[in-house]
């Protein structure tokens, strides 16, 4: 053991699988999560390209795709419920516009914590309220009152990252709002979804439905232009008023859909937004996942870029005996291409759904070429010689 001890900061996907690799390589970890327990449900989120052999070498392959949507492809569809185009989940080697690896968030989140609980510390209902740095480590102070010494703190927060806030400087800074907003909640199934997403769309606005291997249930998936956003993320009736503000008067399910809005058990809605930093860490601080680099849901790979964060992260903290001005220079070397490539995605893709014209014709090669790197533009580098005490039992 490295007698090294870190608090990581958000246990939903970056969180936990950042502290599988950190205990893996030695290091002494609590995560700690301001909900009081996970949060069950929340939009489908895919594993591609790379991503997946993060999944393999954690050891989850199989518990992974256990908990899969099996959802099989998506329609696009007209305001009559005509299809246009389809999708299946195999195109493209399982890496296409639905993912082979499709999961609700909350059940990845629970398959990660189910694997970590033994050998990580979990403090739910709890935050950093206070952290100070000097050279030798960090002073944590939690709002439930608990104090401790530390030698490194990672925030795996979110967008909304309250670490970021706290180290880094307001939002405002990094958050870059891309002119759209996303909601999602589970309704009943009475629209005879069997495996197959739905998507609607027109004049930038979209409507759609996601199976989540519950037959009884779906989720549905709504958004729309907006230039900016100034709803707060915690204000829910607020963000209810918005929705059924700017969605009305669409087409296709939408009225039906909207019907299901206030008795929704997992209601969300945000703008679509992008994390933008010229520095991951500041000193013994570092930050992974949607804290430090967001993509937006419009990337398809938010969850790709936690897990490869996460990998490499603990990685090259290991591989720099827990140096971190060594270890966190080493990460951002590794990482930064391609989270830039992921980002650009995601910036396209909302260009393409409000339907802003081009500057000019579009180079398909270079497209494909912007979705490989995005998908598998990076190496895994196998850490040989680092402490590893490999995966836990299934």
């Amino acid at each position: 053991m490295s007698g090294i001890e870190i608090v990581v900061a958000g246990a939903s996907i970056a969180g936990p699988a950042l502290a599988h690799w950190l205990s893996r390589r030695g290091a002494e970890v609590t995560v700690v999560e301001r909900a009081p327990r996970l949060r069950p449900g929340g939009q489908a989120v895919d594993a591609r390209g790379v991503a997946k052999e993060v999944i393999r070498r954690m050891g989850l392959d199989a518990q992974v795709r256990a908990a899969c949507t099996d959802t099989a492809g998506a329609y696009t569809v007209d305001a009559d419920g005509t299809v246009l185009e389809t999708f299946r989940a195999d195109d493209d080697g399982g890496d296409g516009y639905v993912s082979e690896i499709e999961i609700l968030r909350g059940d990845l989140s629970r398959v990660l914590y189910e694997d970590t609980r033994d050998t990580v510390e979990y403090v739910f209902g709890d935050r950093i309220a206070e952290l100070t740095q000097d050279a030798d480590g960090v002073d944590v102070l939690f709002e439930g009152g608990d104090r401790r010494r530390v030698d490194l703190v990672i925030g795996a927060d979110g967008l909304h990252s309250g670490l970021r806030a706290a180290v880094f400087g307001p939002r405002e800074r990094f958050v870059r709002h891309l002119g759209m907003v996303l909601a999602f909640y589970t309704v009943p199934n009475e629209f005879g979804l069997d495996r197959w997403l739905i998507d609607y769309q027109d004049a930038g606005r979209s409507a759609g439905l996601r199976p989540v291997g519950d037959t009884a249930r779906a989720i549905a998936m709504l958004s729309f232009p907006a230039a900016d956003f100034t709803v707060d993320h915690r204000d829910v009736e607020a963000q209810k008023r918005l929705l059924r503000d700017r969605m009305a008067g669409f087409g296709w399910e939408t009225p039906r859909i909207l019907s299901h809005l206030d008795a929704a058990p997992d209601f969300y809605l945000d703008q679509v937004a992008q994390v933008v930093m010229d520095r991951w860490s500041s000193g013994r601080v570092g930050l992974v996942g949607d804290a430090a680099f967001c993509s937006s849901p419009m990337s398809g790979q938010g969850t790709g870029l936690a897990l490869v964060g996460a990998y490499l992260l603990a990685g090259e903290l290991a591989a720099a005996e827990w140096d971190p001005e060594k270890g966190f220079a080493a990460f951002e070397a590794r990482m930064r291409a391609f989270v830039e490539a992921n980002q650009e995605i995601g910036r396209l893709h909302v260009q393409q759904i409000l339907g802003a014209a081009p500057e000019e014709e579009p180079d398909m090669e270079a497209l494909m070429a912007l979705a490989d790197r995005a998908i598998n533009g990076i190496d895994l580098p196998d850490y040989g010689g680092v402490p590893d005490r490999g995966p836990r039992p299934a």
